[in-house]
């Protein structure tokens, strides 16, 4: 993973992760911890379904810290990038996929926040065929699936989250 570019996120999003890993570390854990040992007081663990559920929480609340970790220790916070015409992590991106506008943000789904905006990856198929590309390229990519993509992009904006 030493390949990936850094996650570029709002100050905003930055303290909104900060305080959603301080609030899973500090109450989160402390909660699962008490809920699981009151099921493993309940008796036989491989018929306790709350025990089972508990661990299972617990290991979703793992991943998020693990996760927002990462994000938080490789992000680069500051305002969105200015536009000039070039794809770049952070901005939005309109564009036609097979024929169909479609509008997007390029980067984090942690940087969107409360906006409807689809969010892809700069490391998903799309997001590398488009980075660094200007208005008016056309490129193509291999989806998942197999089948090649081609895009033409139309427009690249400031985005303002």
């Amino acid at each position: 993973m030493s390949d990936a570019q850094p996650t570029w996120l709002t100050q905003e999003a930055y303290d909104r992760l900060a305080s959603e890993l301080e609030q899973l570390l500090t109450v989160a854990r402390a909660d699962i911890a008490k809920r699981i040992q009151e099921a493993r007081e309940e008796g036989d663990l491989k018929e306790n379904g709350g025990y089972h559920a508990a661990k299972d929480e617990q290991g979703k609340i793992e991943a998020r810290i693990n996760r927002l970790e990462n994000i938080l220790a490789s992000s680069v916070v500051g305002d969105a990038p200015a536009t000039h015409g070039v794809v770049e992590q952070g901005t939005v991106i309109t564009l036609t996929l097979n024929g169909s506008e479609n509008k997007f943000l390029l980067g984090s789904a942690e940087i969107a926040g409360g906006t409807d905006l689809t969010v892809y990856s700069p490391e998903s198929p799309i997001g590398k065929a488009i980075l660094g590309q200007k208005i008016g390229d056309e490129v193509s990519f291999v989806a998942p699936n197999g089948r090649t993509i081609e895009v033409k992009i139309l427009a690249v904006e400031h985005f303002n989250g």
